[in-house]
């Protein structure tokens, strides 16, 4: 195994969250592109995501960002937000990096961008946790 690919490996080792196992990575297209996901390891987390700099929580939250805008993203959002839980991000804060796409990306992509959040909060039984649910006939369009 290359040094970039246990790099990558032990980044998203660190990430983990919940029941996430061995198969999250796992490449359903293993008999047509073998290689798909060593290299998204070793490129991705062994050598951009495991640069000095951000913290994982942030680059979660930038990654997150990211994917909104491309649109077309939700399996990908799904799991970078199990991925910034593991990382120390809270339910509050990833639903918040999405709303800071609204006036960039536009309303379309931060809907279906929370609704990959939302699937992955529900999973986790972590929507509770949002401001706004804590207290019954407390709901705000405001985080405070």
């Amino acid at each position: 195994m290359s040094d970039r690919l246990e790099r990558g490996k032990a980044r998203q080792d660190s990430m983990r969250f919940g029941p996430q196992t061995e198969g999250q990575y796992a490449n359903p297209m293993a008999d047509v592109a073998p290689d798909l996901v060593p290299l998204i390891t070793e490129f991705a987390y062994g050598d951009i995501h495991s640069r000095p700099g951000l913290d994982a929580a942030k680059r979660q939250l930038v990654i997150l960002g990211v994917l909104t805008a491309l649109g077309d993203t939700e399996r990908q959002i799904a799991n970078h937000t199990t991925s910034g839980l593991g990382a120390g991000l809270t339910p509050l804060e990833i639903v918040e990096a999405i709303y800071q796409t609204i006036p960039y990306a536009g309303l379309p992509r931060a809907i279906r961008a929370l609704a990959a959040v939302s699937g992955v909060l529900r999973e986790h039984d972590l929507v509770k946790e949002l401001p706004w649910n804590t207290t019954p006939g407390t709901a705000s369009n405001t985080a405070g």
